[in-house]
Formats: structure tokens, sequence, C-alpha cells
């Protein structure tokens, strides 16, 4: 049995004042003996405080980008060693934001995922249709391309979380149907099994995003190969983001 995991992508959200009283408040709802794990991805500058606020407790902490290089003259980026001595222990790689608006290409992810395993950190690999690939059948096609160009037998599976994120359906209010969700997860298990092998791929967890809701995030993770959801808007609230971790317990 896979152990779920809610993780909630701040993006560009928050200051530190209303950080603060956000995780108190999913703090005051949460059950730290549930069986699910929590992982919160606030803005950089937030990362230290955060890490603080969350000290002792079953949340973890993770980044929303990194640089592939260890060290240098790159004004503005951030390496896996500076994530991690904030005290994250996660980093999301290849969001949909971060490839289209950002221009970041499968050979730029593939370097990203394997600097933040080799830094000792667990990436989490987005991947995911935009509507034009959809309606033109192209999802699957999409989805091995993004799965071959960057996943291969050298990246720890151990420390890979992928999160299948239909781009047509993040902040859109729209969502993928329970089925449609479960399809391609279940496609990913598939390739991620010819990545690895069978048992490897049965292990390793696939979280769903794309304006997951309280409302509908016990019918998608009730789905056999959705183990979690990362979570935008919802995430912000913070009964929602912990009504979301409670339907992650119910669909179990």
């Amino acid at each position: 049995m896979r152990k779920p995991l809610i993780a909630g992508n701040w993006k560009m959200h928050k200051m530190l004042a209303e950080a603060r009283t956000l995780v108190t408040g999913v703090l005051d709802k949460l059950d730290e003996s549930a069986d699910v794990d929590v992982l919160m991805c606030p803005p950089v500058q937030l990362l230290f405080p955060m890490a603080k606020a969350v000290a002792n407790t079953k949340i973890m902490l993770g980044a929303q980008n990194v640089h592939e290089e260890a060290s240098g003259a790159y004004t503005g980026e951030v390496s896996v060693a500076m994530l991690k001595d904030t005290g994250c222990s996660h980093v999301l790689v290849g969001h949909s934001e971060r490839r289209h608006v950002f221009g970041e290409t499968g050979d730029r992810l593939a370097k990203k995922v394997r600097a933040v395993v080799q830094g000792g950190l667990t990436a989490v690999y987005c991947i995911g249709e935009t509507l034009e690939d959809r309606e033109a059948g192209r999802t699957t096609a999409v989805i091995d391309q993004q799965i071959d160009e960057v996943l291969a037998s050298d990246v720890s599976a151990d420390q890979l979380i992928v999160a299948y994120e239909p781009v047509w359906a993040i902040g859109t209010g729209k969502t993928a149907s329970p089925e449609q969700a479960q399809e391609v997860h279940a496609h990913i298990r598939a390739r991620l099994a010819s990545v690895y092998d069978a048992a490897t791929a049965e292990k390793l967890r696939i979280l769903y995003g794309g304006s997951v809701k309280p409302g509908n995030a016990t019918s998608l993770m009730a789905q056999p190969d959705i183990d979690g959801a990362l979570v935008g808007g919802a995430c912000l609230v913070a009964e929602d983001f912990t009504a979301i971790i409670s339907a992650a317990l119910t669909a179990v």
C-alpha cells in the first residue's frame, strides 16, 4: 500500500504574516497520527521561516524550483544545497508553468532531477498534456516523452515522486474526471515499469494535480493508481487543504 501524499504548491502567494497564519491553521486541524504525508511548497523567501514553523510536525517542506548547477554566477537562482540548508526535503521539477512560461526543456529538467536526487532531496517530477494535446489524442505520447527524456535507471526511484497535472486543468476550475485521471495514472505507472521494473513502479507514488478541491479529492484519490494530490489554489486556505488531507484518508 502506497502512503498518500498531499502536497501544496503555494506558487507566488503569501507574505510572511499570511504564511504563518496559514501554517498555524493547518496545524490546528491536522491529525499528527494520520497515515498521510503532507508537503508544503512556499515561495523561496519563506523557506527558512516556514521550516521553523513546521519543525517537529509531520509537515515536510519543499521548494518550487531549483537550478541544476551546484554554484556559480547564476543571478536569482538557488541550488540544491541551498534548499537543503533551509530544511527542504523535496523540490518540484517540471511544473507546467516552468515548462510553458519559462521555457524549461526536457534536457534541462533531466539535469535538474539528477541534481536534486544526487543532492539528497526528493524530486517531485511534474508531467502533463495541454488541451491541444488531449484534443488531438496525443496525451499518452506527451506523457511518454516527458518521462523518457528525463527519467532513467540512474534516477533513484526512492527519491522520486511523479505528479500528473493536465495543463488544461491547472487553475482553470476544470478537473479530469476520476476515470480520465486513473487512465493516465495507470499508463504512467506502466511507463515507469519500463524505466525501472514493475515492482519499483508499483511502489512509486503518482500524484494528481489540477484544480483539486475538497469536493473532488475523495473521488480522485479513490482511484487505484492515484496516490495523493499536488494542490494549487486550495492549499492556500487552511480549511480546504486539511479537508483534502482528510479526503486522502477516506479514499484509502
